[in-house]
């Protein structure tokens, strides 16, 4: 330890909106995990979860899910209860599970996952009391009682807007709100043993060659106006502007249905990869507010008065996206996108798999991208990130390397199979 202690694939096929919430036909869902990951997708949007906060939803609601489906598939170690003889139904397990923990989550949508769940038992040819249903009345009331005291969400969070020293983030334009979630990097992790196992290290310094380079690219690249970016990395950048949280949980509902035909296989790829969804951004958002580093709006900015004689400053330099409320290093996207990515070579085998996301950002042109590796499109985050002209450099490949630490650490660690030809 260091620092301070020394230191959609969306359901309109097939019927599924929140809005009035839902019905899935038993013929259009591929399973039942991915149709209630699309159901707490839309939950969490509703919601408007701030920074990385909505890690803690997924990994809350996949983690029940996960051990719901192991009271019967019975082959990878649960996360928090170990349920033994499930009867009847998987999917009504599945589905019990995650609703129960969606309404404890938000119970201002209860209404709405309450008419979810029952037309989705009712469309999918199941019973309200079928056994299933108590199998995931379990599973969800251990993964609550078990995250109840987490840190999350406290009564009176604290209000933090840094400092004005030069390098010190601070409110930034146009909203000037103080961070975000500043809570988050103090919540208990779900897999690592605390934010400060995979720590970065600091900034570069505002004198060093390191961060000169990292200004100067990202003011020729990052700006609103006048910028170096080509009409393809403007439009990269726009897609990688969409909330990080879904385009990833869009990709994962994707390489399940493509690749995966087992329940307790797609159970297992998404709470392993939510979990480290949540941990991640819980590491750096620790560092965020430990290192308390300025955001390329105000260091450029602010430019002149850095005592870096190569760092030219702009006083009416503007990003090409709004900064978000919280200090740059490290960066959170980038972290997530670290994380899943790794996860997924992990449980694949292989980092050449082939794969697509989908942005809804708006003002993205090209809506859907595809790749032959998980690594090229974590490294197409690192670069939109700076071309949206809201992180540096450095912070984007640190945090991307974090993620990675934390994947590799969550699964050797968790949900480990019980035999070892299901590893």
């Amino acid at each position: 330890m260091r620092r301070k202690a020394c230191r959609v694939q969306t359901l309109v096929a097939a019927g599924l909106v929140l809005a009035g919430l839902t019905t899935v036909s038993p013929a259009a869902h591929a399973d039942a995990v991915v149709d209630w990951n699309i159901i707490a997708s839309q939950a969490v949007a509703t919601a408007a979860r701030a920074g990385g906060s909505a890690g803690l939803d997924f990994a809350t609601v996949h983690a029940a899910i996960h051990d719901a489906v192991q009271g019967y598939d019975g082959r990878f170690e649960p996360y928090a209860i170990a349920i033994q003889g499930a009867t009847g139904s998987p999917v009504a397990a599945t589905a019990s599970a995650a609703h129960d923990v969606l309404v404890n989550r938000f119970p201002a949508q209860a209404a709405s996952l309450d008419t979810a769940y029952h037309s989705y038992l009712a469309n999918n040819g199941l019973a309200e009391d079928d056994p299933g249903v108590s199998v995931g009345q379990m599973a969800a009331a251990a993964i609550i009682a078990l995250r109840a005291n987490d840190g999350s969400y406290p009564a009176n969070p604290e209000r933090f807007v840094g400092g004005t020293a030069p390098g010190e983030w601070r409110p930034t334009p146009p909203a000037f709100a103080p961070m975000a979630v500043p809570w988050l990097g103090s919540v208990t992790p779900f897999t690592i043993k605390d934010p400060t196992q995979f720590g970065a290290p600091p900034p570069p310094e505002l004198n060093s060659g390191r961060y000169t380079q990292d200004y100067n690219e990202v003011k020729a690249m990052g700006a609103l106006v006048d910028s170096g970016r080509t009409p393809e990395q403007t439009d990269l950048a726009y897609f990688y502007a969409d909330n990080a949280f879904f385009y990833w949980n869009r990709a994962l509902q994707g390489l399940a249905n493509a690749h995966l035909n087992n329940l307790g296989d797609s159970a297992r790829l998404f709470a392993l990869c939510s979990l480290v969804m949540a941990d991640a951004p819980i590491v750096i958002w620790y560092d965020k507010k430990y290192y308390n580093f300025w955001r390329p709006v105000t260091a450029i900015q602010e430019g002149d008065n850095d005592g870096n004689p190569k760092t030219a400053g702009d006083p009416a330099w503007l990003p090409l996206f709004a900064t978000p409320p919280y200090p740059e290093y490290t960066s959170g996207a980038n972290s997530l996108s670290g994380s899943v990515t790794r996860m997924l070579e992990k449980f694949f085998g292989t980092d050449e798999v082939t794969f697509s996301i989908t942005s809804n950002f708006p003002l993205a042109i090209q809506k859907t991208r595809t790749y032959s590796r998980f690594s090229d499109a974590a490294q197409d985050v690192v670069d939109a990130r700076v071309l949206l002209g809201i992180h540096f450099r450095t912070a984007d490949e640190v945090s991307r390397r974090q993620g990675r630490q934390v994947a590799d650490w969550a699964f050797t660690h968790a949900l480990r199979p019980l035999t070892e030809g299901d590893n």
